[in-house]
């Protein structure tokens, strides 16, 4: 099986100030802030939904094709996916913008300052999804407004199974249009909060939700998760990392572990559990795709994390 992967594809550009904001912004001056911090460690991470969504799925053995526009700066991005052997048949290069890209200032008490450049992301809908392309499953993840309701019509029209992942991208879509994006999938993963803010725009409690799903999955950070699924809820265990260094692209990690289980043919209560190793491998590491492992070694991990055979 093939997933298209429609999302993002981002630069991460990670800073650190060794110091406090706090102690550099006057309260009373906020009207006029005008400060500059020295950040002497600054890392560029690859980043993405749709890029990190498609290395995880590799990660596991599985196909992954990610879906996106990018800018004319993405060429060391390429270069990396070509090495982890990720398809970029489907990215799409717009020579007169830059790749979707953050640039996050963390201080020593882990506040945050970011700044978010869309770029080629906005016109995400100039991609149309194939349907000679042997596409068995189709994800719409956080992308340019336009193109995540286009995409989710496509796939629709295709008769493409969809799991729609709203992320960041959530807080763009109102209430009719989320209950048009439920309605045309058939797997819905978002995050505790996501969920809540799903729930309240549409005017539908996650039962209701889940009901003309095949599932509804909420994840609830080091809680663990919950999947609702044919009048259950399945609460699946969290996997205890080998350490917590960095979260960013622990939700991409999770929902690959959702599609592998979903192509797999695997129940739930084993789907949530490869999802739940994945998301706490990821954590214990810096940057959204510097992990790695081989599948006996994801085996073995899965046999300690929860008692039992992958």
């Amino acid at each position: 099986m093939t997933a298209l992967i429609c999302g993002s594809m981002a630069y991460d550009t990670v800073m650190v100030f060794a110091g406090r904001f706090r102690e550099q912004i006057l309260p009373d001056r906020i009207h006029m802030l005008n400060v500059s911090f020295l950040v002497p460690t600054l890392k560029r991470n690859f980043g993405g939904c749709a890029g990190n969504i498609a290395y995880n799925v590799k990660l596991l053995g599985g196909n992954g094709l990610p879906m996106a526009t990018v800018g004319n700066d993405f060429g060391p991005y390429s270069r990396w996916l070509e090495s982890c052997g990720i398809d970029r048949s489907r990215l799409r290069t717009l020579d007169d913008e830059f790749t979707a890209q953050a640039f996050i200032t963390t201080d020593l008490d882990d506040n945050q300052i970011t700044a978010f450049h869309p770029g080629a992301m906005n016109r995400s809908h100039v991609n149309v999804v194939p349907t000679d392309a042997g596409i068995t499953l189709g994800v719409i993840a956080p992308d340019g407004r336009d193109g995540m309701l286009q995409h989710a019509a496509q796939f629709q029209a295709a008769g493409i199974p969809i799991l729609f992942d709203p992320g960041q991208g959530l807080p763009m879509f109102d209430g009719a249009e989320l209950r048009q994006f439920v309605g045309s999938a058939r797997w819905v993963a978002v995050n505790d909060y996501e969920g809540t803010m799903l729930s309240e725009r549409t005017g539908m409690t996650h039962q209701e939700i889940a009901r003309d799903l095949e599932a509804l999955i909420v994840t609830r950070g080091a809680s663990g998760s919950v999947i609702y699924t044919d009048g259950r809820e399945i609460v699946i265990p969290p996997a205890r990392p080998a350490a917590v260094v960095d979260p960013t692209g622990c939700g991409d990690a999770y929902r690959a572990g959702l599609l592998y289980g979903i192509m797999q043919g695997r129940d739930w209560e084993t789907t949530g559990r490869v999802a739940s190793l994945m998301g706490a491998i990821k954590i214990a590491h810096a940057g959204t795709q510097a992990h790695r492992f081989t599948l006996p070694e994801f085996r073995q991990q899965y046999r300690a994390a929860f008692g039992s055979e992958l």
